[in-house]
């Protein structure tokens, strides 16, 4: 079955939790505190791998999660980092974030990897906890939760070749014969179900990889018939070769599916214009496919490749012109400008660590950060919940309720909890 998209949530692992603990030996009464740290949560890592050609086995991963660290111990012993959660997927992958739709990665070599999702960190145990003004903290922080992230993954196949035209005009049978494919061919619309891809080999032994795709209609780049399902493949390829059926066999006007299938793709992407084009003139061998062939000459001024897929005619040449192209023609950077946004987006944004909304007497505390610290709090200690509050006045939340007006006895909430606001 082919797959080439799927929508999935990634949720890396949690962070273990610090351990609170002292020393207790024979001789040492009063020891200090030896409690260790958290081992860090799993990251959720995809691997592109050239032995894989569609994202079945995603299909079923509607919900990947990492495992957490392993909590620290007494004895400073630090608990374990959990193992990544690698997942791989094929060489050509697209990793979107769903919400988005910015580029996290673009994974187009051989096991290239992208971390989508980053384990929490290892909450502290008391003996890093310990400072000068408290050299005995009586807590210890919580694993810090792992990212969580909805995820669009497609695959858009690395092809250098991407063959193009309205169903039934002989694209699969020229696969067939010119490469080491073995596409399913009948005599019917949308026999070909998904891209079948196959190695060309020229008389100077250059290698090139060529990819039939499903037959396009008028309509397509709105969701008509199947091709749209196949259209994001076009884009990686550096050539799109047209085959036309010359021989009008199925009806049709050659100069009009030619028309159709070039307007279908700039809809699609105008950029997929400005592709490297050849035009393939197939089923030559029938009665009127040389008549057709001089109307249509008239109206395109391009040259156009005489062929037979069915008798073997010109097919070497067509083999050798494609082979030269591809090699002169230079990589194309489908993602550039996107990864650089999604960059941005997660690497560097900068806002307000908190926001705070006010209802009435209540007061709810928003933000990445804020909400962080939460989780990773031990509230079973009034020390601790001290460290937290010391925390919040840091980042300026104190100042920023009492401008809201807040008073003694109203309601703070973070997350799903409330408090009593005191002063």
């Amino acid at each position: 079955m082919f797959i080439d998209e799927v929508v999935m949530e990634v949720s890396a692992g949690r962070g273990g939790d610090g351990c609170m603990a002292f020393l207790r030996e024979k001789f040492v009464p009063m020891g200090g505190p030896n409690g260790g740290n958290g081992g860090k949560g799993a990251d959720i890592i995809f691997k592109a791998d050239e032995g894989l050609k569609t994202l079945v086995d995603l299909r079923y991963l509607k919900n990947v999660k990492g495992d957490a660290g392993l909590n620290g111990e007494g004895k400073n012993k630090n608990g374990k980092y959990a193992e990544d959660k690698i997942i791989k997927v094929p060489v050509g992958t697209t990793i979107k974030d769903y919400d988005t739709n910015l580029v996290i990665a673009d994974l187009t070599h051989h096991d290239e990897e992208v971390i989508v999702a980053y384990g929490g960190k290892g909450g502290r145990g008391n003996v890093t906890l310990a400072t000068r003004n408290n050299p005995c903290p009586s807590f210890a922080e919580r694993g810090e939760p792992g990212e969580v992230r909805k995820i669009k993954v497609e695959l858009r196949m690395l092809a250098d070749v991407g063959l193009v035209g309205m169903p039934s005009v002989g694209k699969s049978t020229l696969l067939s014969m010119i490469t080491n494919a073995n596409p399913k061919i009948a005599s019917y619309h949308f026999t070909t179900l998904s891209p079948n891809l196959g190695v060309v080999t020229t008389k100077d032994h250059y290698n090139y990889v060529i990819a039939d795709l499903p037959g396009l209609i008028e309509g397509a780049s709105e969701g008509t018939g199947l091709g749209h399902k196949f259209l994001k493949h076009i884009e990686r390829t550096k050539i799109i070769a047209h085959i036309i059926d010359m021989s009008s066999s199925e009806g049709r006007d050659p100069y009009e599916d030619y028309l159709i299938i070039r307007q279908e793709l700039e809809k699609f992407s105008p950029k997929l214009l400005n592709k490297q084009e050849i035009i393939i003139a197939n089923k030559m061998d029938l009665p009127t496919a040389k008549e057709n062939l001089e109307k249509f000459k008239q109206k395109v001024n391009k040259e156009v490749y005489e062929i037979s897929a069915l008798t073997n005619q010109n097919l070497d040449i067509i083999i050798n012109v494609l082979g030269d192209l591809v090699k002169n023609t230079p990589e194309e950077v489908l993602y550039d400008e996107d990864i650089q946004e999604s960059h941005v987006l997660y690497k560097f944004k900068k806002e307000k660590p908190f926001t705070i909304i006010k209802e009435d007497h209540t007061f709810t505390i928003k933000g990445e950060k804020v909400e962080k610290i939460f989780k990773m709090i031990n509230f079973n200690t009034e020390e601790a919940i001290s460290r937290f509050a010391k925390k919040l006045r840091n980042m300026g939340v104190d100042e920023e309720l009492e401008k809201l007006g807040v008073e003694e006895g109203d309601t703070i909430k973070i997350l799903d909890y409330e408090f009593e606001y005191t002063k």
